[in-house]
């Protein structure tokens, strides 16, 4: 299903042509009124008369997320990145702090729409639309998560079901009273829902859940994290990202034909090389650089996700043509660690620990010794869980990562668990940069 045929599956030149129109509106709208901005393009002599082409967005500086907590902390409480008085704004949220200090964010009555519009694209996609029953097991704070798609169900004739204040079992008993059909999560929480429904005899791979959408971490997009997933639930799996200070970015179609498409209609993508910000070619790794065209009231332009990504433009099996991010989100510049001279990010270790179905949750450890960086395991094991698997595990790793980590068991119930995003990984000392 499409939410706009004529965009999704528009050719690239006019697709381009379409991405400048609103570069340029938006541009005219943030120069004129956006304190923020206005300083920043001024000093680079930028005006939106000098944007002719679409690639004339690199001319325009990157902007950061330190930069805005800088400004934020300079000009409290929300920063001088304010298009519009602040009466205009009727939306609040900050990001989950998972990355340094929370940041806050300001949405007005039309950029709540845009959000809205996004989301539209994420429902249509994966088939969401009028009799489907969506439960969100989410608990409604300041962090954005399923606030705007809670806020999109009834636009696309869906039913929407709150799981706030609630536990585990609560929702679980919730979802499946309330034959819903569609569930919002983290990755991890599925997981972690369906731990739960396996210690409590519930049935949930033949509840009424056809569909997952799943948000805030990597692991939609593991291949071993998105089998476990779909054979507890006996439902299909899709990949959602986007980030509070952005909007929602993007999202996974029917086809699930290895990616998950940048909603290019509402975003300007770029994929670059994280040390120099040049380029990278089509299909080469690099972090995800995003400016959002219909938030007006506190825009982005050039932001530095931090994401690694690999964007390919060749047309999907769906039909559309917006840009596909192939394997999700694959990590972030800020997570990679290197032991004894090997890059390893955190969604490798997990896509292998995710092929034991005895691992029931675990936690990694990475540490200092004689300047480098090394990583210790705790792995916490289902109920009769076969001896020798710490060994099974620390071969599978040597195999696919060529590291030799330390495995322990830790005893049932003794690791953290997660609704929201997921911190696994423990630094001891201080990161290496």
């Amino acid at each position: 299903m499409f939410l706009d045929e004529r965009l999704e599956t528009m050719e690239r030149e006019g697709f381009r042509v379409y991405q400048l129109r609103r570069l340029r509106r938006m541009l005219k709208v943030v120069l004129a009124q956006n304190p923020f901005y206005r300083r920043k393009l001024e000093a680079h002599g930028l005006t939106p008369g000098k944007v002719t082409r679409l690639r004339d967005v690199e001319a325009l500086p990157f902007t950061t997320k330190a930069e805005i907590a800088e400004d934020q902390l300079a000009h409290p409480p929300y920063g001088t990145n304010l298009t519009y008085p602040l009466e205009r704004y009727v939306r609040f949220h900050q990001t989950s702090g998972s990355t340094g200090k929370p940041i806050r964010w300001l949405d007005t009555a039309e950029c709540w729409e845009w959000w809205n519009r996004c989301w539209g694209f994420v429902y249509k996609g994966v088939g969401v639309g009028p009799g489907d029953r969506l439960y969100f097991a989410f608990s409604f704070g300041p962090f954005i998560g399923f606030w705007s798609s809670f806020d999109t169900a009834p636009l696309v004739g869906a039913l929407a079901i709150p799981g706030g204040g609630q536990d585990s079992l609560q929702r679980l008993h919730a979802l499946i009273e309330n034959e819903c059909t569609v569930l919002l999560c983290t990755p991890t929480y599925a997981l972690r829902l369906a731990q739960v429904a396996r210690e409590h005899g519930i049935d949930i791979a033949g509840s009424a859940i056809r569909t997952l959408i799943l948000a805030g971490e990597p692991g939609a997009s593991i291949p071993a994290v998105k089998r476990r997933i779909e054979t507890a639930w006996g439902a299909r799996c899709y990949d959602h990202s986007g980030m509070t200070e952005v909007g929602a970015l993007s999202f996974e179609c029917e086809a699930q034909s290895g990616g998950i498409h940048l909603i290019e209609s509402e975003f300007i993508g770029e994929v670059l090389n994280p040390e120099t910000g040049e380029p990278v070619k089509e299909g080469a790794r690099g972090e995800l650089v995003v400016t959002n065209l219909g938030r007006l009231g506190m825009p982005l332009i050039r932001y530095r996700t931090g994401d690694l990504v690999e964007l390919t433009r060749e047309r999907c099996p769906c039909g559309r043509s917006f840009a596909r991010l192939m394997g999700g989100i694959l990590g972030r510049t800020d997570d990679m660690i290197v032991v004894r001279g090997i890059n390893v990010f955190p969604s490798a270790i997990e896509s292998i620990l995710r092929e034991f179905p005895e691992i029931e949750e675990y936690r990694v450890e990475v540490r200092r010794e004689r300047e480098m960086d090394e990583i210790a395991i705790q792995i916490e094991l289902r109920q009769g869980a076969a001896a020798g698997l710490s060994e099974q595990v620390t071969n599978a790793i040597k195999r696919g990562l060529n590291i030799t980590p330390r495995i322990h068991l830790a005893a049932p119930g003794s690791l953290p668990r997660f609704e929201l995003k997921a911190r696994r990984f423990v630094y001891q000392g201080e990161r290496r940069g």
